[in-house]
């Protein structure tokens, strides 16, 4: 076998909040409120997400945080766990994420971190449909597809198949 480049692409679409419709207006404002709830003594930097499940119930969560870190989680995680115990026979078909300072909302989304894309990931093969993520910034919203733009080399349970 020889040497090859592997491309990687993602696409992202890039909106202005007025842009978007209703529905996911209403998604990315209650992500956007659910920041004023979040426990974020140390970094100040406070996260709200919300999900809408298959039925159309809308579940938040916020970002939590612990003196031992890392011991605190994150607003999706927060949410998708929630999402996933309370009804676990609804999928999550699209999750909202906004993030604050103590001044402001930021300029530019932020995009999940690690353990969230994994988390992201499985309940995305839990349910075998992907998440289309919405990400809030002053500036913009990003909305992508599934997880996998973000996570496009990914470890799930395939990867433990003999």
């Amino acid at each position: 076998m020889r040497m090859k480049d592997l491309t990687i692409t993602a696409i992202i679409k890039v909106y202005q909040y007025d842009e978007l419709s209703s529905s996911d207006q209403k998604l990315v404002k209650t992500a956007m409120e659910a920041t004023a709830r979040s426990y974020a003594p140390y970094s100040r930097f406070s996260v709200g997400a919300a999900a809408l499940l298959g039925n159309g119930t809308i579940v938040e969560g916020t970002n939590q945080e612990n003196a031992a870190y890392p011991s605190g989680t994150c607003a999706e995680r927060t949410t998708l766990f929630y999402a996933n115990s309370q009804y676990p026979d609804q999928p999550v078909t699209v999750l909202a994420v906004a993030a604050r300072t103590e001044k402001d909302f930021i300029e530019t989304p932020i995009p999940p971190c690690g353990a969230c894309r994994q988390v992201i990931l499985e309940t995305e093969k839990r349910y075998g449909h992907p998440i289309r993520i919405l990400l809030y910034g002053k500036e913009c919203v990003y909305e992508i597809t599934s997880i996998r733009d973000l996570l496009p080399l990914s470890f799930d349970a395939s990867a433990m198949e003999i």
